[in-house]
């Protein structure tokens, strides 16, 4: 009776995401409250001291993964609400954008941005700045579209081989599936299928866009904040394939020289303190994953996971990923990879590489099925599921492209160590 109520709120949970539009509620609040509340229930209904001890160590266990990914969110997000507050991420769009140039150029170079942005900021800082940027040229609504659904593409594509850009490829490797090495003979499949996108859509396309500069005045601490970020990243790639560090410590380590060295330079503002950073990132997006997380932990400990296993023992996991990334534009991708992860399914590296293209990319198919999309659902007037859903082959043929090519080079590329 009790696995049954528990396996209700965490479909209770889920639907509140689905529809978190129809209900004005946002996702983070449905699914903390149901994933506490779960947790509780088990306390609560616990049958004896053992019991209540195995409750409490599953538990423990999973608020320590929790916090682990956490704190390098955490870390990662000041970075970028920094460097966007201050106008750099501005800066250097002007820097790099011609002032007149093509539509169809404009969709390559907004893909390639797109694309690069997001294997560095989070998806959701990299959409709302790729959103903005296409916003900004005020081009007709159809334009704006086929923008938009390229820059979802994109950014989830872009994340998917290097741990700072997507939740869930951090989850697979922080569950030692694959390594930081490993992960980069993602760049190529992805960025291709972004491409050939981008050439789909860009198909009819003519015109010249005017682009509208405008620049932030900047301090040279911005810039050595900027210098900062770039080496935490690339040293915490380094560290980790050498030494084991963890990202986690990696990054926390980089914020914490970025409050050094703001300090040192003279930050003496109490208007504008380092510090204060920290409430600019998306915490809601924090507390959706704590929830999430909490409800796939709950559903471990109960033993509800091994259904997801059924599909694997159907189908080949070359086939079964592939469905699980369609899948995951109905269903959220974190908890769905978090799930896979904890039903234990036991497939190779060059398996696990597709499971981890097919989770980051498949939520593209539909507008609902990732934060990216949710993000341009948001900010673009107009753009709605049933709009959206008019590219949908365009994007199954990008996404079923990618996922070929990440099988050829994962297998018969990629060394294996």
């Amino acid at each position: 009776m009790l696995d049954t109520v528990l396996l209700l709120l965490a479909a209770l949970a889920l639907l509140g995401v689905m529809f978190e539009e129809v209900l004005h509620i946002n996702k983070a609040k449905i699914t903390l409250f149901f994933g506490t509340l779960a947790w509780m229930l088990l306390f609560m209904t616990s049958g004896s001291a053992e019991q209540t001890e195995r409750i409490n160590e599953g538990l423990l266990h999973n608020i320590t993964e929790i916090s682990t990914l956490w704190l390098f969110l955490v870390a990662a997000m000041t970075f970028v609400a920094y460097l966007n507050r201050k106008g750099l991420i501005a800066n250097l769009l002007n820097l790099v954008m011609p002032s007149k140039i093509s539509l169809k150029k404009l969709m390559f170079i907004t893909a390639l941005f797109s694309f690069c942005f997001s294997s560095l900021a989070d998806n959701i800082t990299a959409t709302l700045v790729s959103i903005a940027m296409v916003l900004s040229l005020g081009l007709p609504f159809n334009q704006t579209m086929r923008f938009a659904v390229l820059v979802v593409f994109a950014v989830n594509s872009g994340g998917v081989s290097l741990i700072t850009g997507d939740v869930t490829t951090l989850m697979i490797f922080m569950q030692h599936k694959v390594t930081i090495t490993q992960l980069f003979w993602l760049l190529l499949p992805s960025f291709t299928a972004v491409m050939l996108l981008a050439t789909m859509l860009s198909t009819g396309m003519s015109g010249v866009v005017k682009i509208r500069k405008t620049h932030h005045n900047s301090n040279p601490i911005d810039y050595v904040i900027g210098g900062i970020f770039l080496a935490t990243i690339l040293f915490t790639l380094i560290l980790n394939v050498l030494f084991a560090i963890p990202p986690m410590l990696s990054f926390l380590a980089g914020m914490a020289i970025m409050f050094l060295v703001a300090n040192s330079m003279g930050d003496k503002d109490d208007q504008d303190p380092i510090l204060d950073y920290i409430r600019y990132i998306e915490f809601d997006t924090l507390l959706f994953f704590l929830g999430v997380l909490l409800l796939v932990g709950m559903l471990e400990h109960i033993g509800a996971l091994h259904s997801l296993v059924y599909l694997y023992e159907m189908f080949p996991p070359s086939v079964a990923n592939f469905i699980m990334g369609a899948v995951s534009a109905l269903i959220d991708n974190v908890p769905l990879t978090a799930a896979l992860l904890k039903a234990d399914i036991t497939m190779t590296v060059s398996e696990w590489m597709l499971l981890t293209y097919a989770v980051g990319v498949g939520g593209s198919l539909l507008i609902i099925g990732s934060a990216a999309g949710i993000v341009a659902m948001s900010k673009v007037q107009g753009l709605s599921f049933a709009r959206y859903g008019k590219y949908f082959l365009l994007l199954l043929i990008a996404y079923t492209v990618g996922y070929a090519l990440v099988y050829g080079v994962s297998t018969y590329v990629m060394p294996i160590a």
